[in-house]
Order: C-alpha cells, then structure tokens, then sequence
C-alpha cells in the first residue's frame, strides 16, 4: 500500500483532458491489482471467462488504456522486478490479509451479507504469473509500451520521469514521491463516477501532485521526506507506533534527520535505516528501455480478449473503431504538417 501522507499533500485537480498530449509511465501492478479489486460481481466474485479464468485485469486494462489513448494520452507500463529483501515481511503480512479476507469473503456469501462480501473480496486480489504474461501480450496488441523494472516498478517510473522520456508517473501510492517522481498523477485509471463498495457513487477525477511543490510546502528536503517516512513505516520497515504523517514532520523539523532523532534516545529508530533510505534514494533501475507508441493491431485484441475469454465482439470492435480513428486523425495531421 506504501505510505499514506495524503493528509500532508494537496495535489491540483484536473480533467483527464488536460494530460492529452502527455506520456505518463504507469504504475503496472498498483494498477492491475486496482482492476481486480474494483471489477467484480455484486458478491465479490471477480469476472470470469465461461472456462473460470479471471478476467478483471484484462478488462480494466483494456478499456482503460483505450480511454486514454481516445483522448491522446502516451501510456508507458512499467511492471514490478524482483522485490527488495526487505519487503519480504511486507509481502508475507499482505498475503496473510488475503487469506483472512477470503474467508470472511466466503463466509459473508454463505450468509448472504453481499454487501460485506464485497467489501472483503476486494482485499483478496491475486495476480498471478498468467496474469501479467496475457496483460503484456495485451498492451503489445494495444502499442502500449512496458518495461519491466529491476525492482520496485515506481523506482523505475521516477527515474524515466527524472530523465524526461515521460512527463509524469501514473500511481495510487506516495511512495512515487519517495522515490522522487517530479510529478505524480493520482487516479489517472480511476477517473470517472466509481462506485463504492458501500454502494455509494463518487466522482473520481485526477489529481496531479509536484515533488518540488510538495518538499516547499512541507519545509522538509526528499532526504527528511524519506526520514518522515521510515517513522511512519514503509514497505520496507514497521514504523513506530502512534507516529503519523503531522508527527514525523514535526519530528523530522525539529531534529533534522534520523540520526539526530536517535541520538536524542526518545524514540527507537530502525537499525536498518540506512539500508531502507538508500532503497529510496539510490533504487535499483535500468536504462536499457524502449519507448515506442505503435498502432493498434485489431486482429490480436480480438484473439485475446474475444476468441480467448469470451468478450463481446461487437463492444470490443466499438472500442477499437474509437481508437483507431483517433490515430487515423493524427496520422493525417502529420501528413498534412508536411503539405
């Protein structure tokens, strides 16, 4: 989940419109897993094929990434590599919560509590080797881009958005701004009207949060950010109990680092911190990506998403046409910029 400094930061909010023109590195697995906790039954039960096999993902993918292209936006997936040891724990305690969650999922189905049930089977998301092998053949049919990260995906996102090769990072998580992504887009796949699990509708719409503007309204360095971070807790290491975000600022203004915070004796810092700092500061990432937005090729979204899982035909070319005639409009204003 990353950490929660939502109480700290105030992003600009906008329409989905004002990001036409602009390539925005996503947040893959933070994004899958958002299709397949939203995209269920009234019970919870995610959507499935006539043979059983969950489609969540591949649904929310498409349509989502064909909103964005409709409107002219460049997305670029980046999917997660081999996770740092020190989220091992994190990784163990999120499978737990799965498993807890999927029962009392089952039990509130058995009971005919649907609205419980749903709010359980949300936490049970999987997402499976099969998963993101389909989601990448996917956005190949798509022209969608991907890279797949070394590590922590939104160490990778940050870094390209550092180089200039997109203009933002896509994701739910703060922990983009740790890694210090200059601008983050938040719900960039959620913008819409959204219902909730409580049965309530909200309005969704995108909001755009800047590192620099963030760092000068909190008064704090991204080293101190990262520093607040560790004593709230992060994927990385548990935080120290009853230390939020207004807290750790007042703490991390006052004392100015880690460092002088346990020299102080007052608080019990993590023996690790340095190791969890340089995990923010100095990731592991690549350079050795590609960046190349091509057309969509119709036949291999219909083989995937039509022949393979049973989607609608009619409604999947509907999507497509949309897509497609967005690209045909720009194909001809570049040939006529050459008039």
């Amino acid at each position: 989940m990353g950490v929660d400094i939502s109480d700290l930061v105030e992003g600009k909010r906008i329409a989905l419109e004002d990001l036409s023109g602009r390539s925005i590195a996503i947040d893959a697995f933070n994004t899958l897993y958002q299709f397949l906790s939203m995209i269920r039954q009234p019970d919870g039960t995610p959507l499935m094929d006539r043979d059983g096999r969950v489609t969540s993902h591949l649904s929310g993918l498409f349509y989502r990434s064909a909103a964005l292209l409709e409107i002219g936006i460049k997305p670029a997936f980046v999917f997660d590599g081999k996770p740092p040891e020190l989220k091992k724990k994190t990784l163990e305690e999120r499978r737990a919560v799965k498993e807890v969650a999927e029962r009392e999922w089952k039990k509130a189905v058995e009971e005919g509590d649907l609205k419980r049930a749903l709010s359980k089977a949300t936490r049970t998301s999987r997402l499976d080797s099969d998963m993101i092998e389909e989601s990448l053949s996917l956005l190949d049919a798509l022209g969608i881009p991907w890279i797949k990260a070394p590590s922590e995906g939104e160490a990778q996102m940050a870094h390209m958005v550092r180089k200039g090769d997109v203009w933002a990072g896509a994701s739910q998580d703060f922990d983009a701004i740790l890694f210090g992504t200059p601008n983050l887009v938040r719900n960039l796949t959620l913008a819409g009207k959204r219902r909730l699990p409580s049965g309530k509708t909200v309005d969704v719409t995108p909001v755009v949060v800047n590192l620099a503007e963030v760092l000068s309204t909190l008064g704090v360095n991204r080293e101190q950010l990262v520093d607040m971070a560790i004593l709230m807790g992060t994927d990385f290491n548990d935080g120290i109990k009853g230390i939020g975000p207004k807290k750790a600022l007042a703490i991390i203004r006052k004392s100015g680092d880690l460092e002088h915070v346990a020299s102080e004796g007052k608080l019990k810092v993590p023996e690790e911190f340095n190791d969890i700092r340089r995990l923010f500061l100095q990731p592991d990432v690549a350079d050795d990506y590609r960046l190349a937005w091509g057309r969509v090729e119709e036949e291999s979204v219909r083989r995937i998403m039509c022949d393979r899982h049973g989607f609608s035909v009619d409604r999947i070319d509907s999507i497509i046409a949309k897509v497609t005639a967005k690209e045909n409009v720009k194909s001809q204003q570049s040939l006529d910029s050459w008039a």
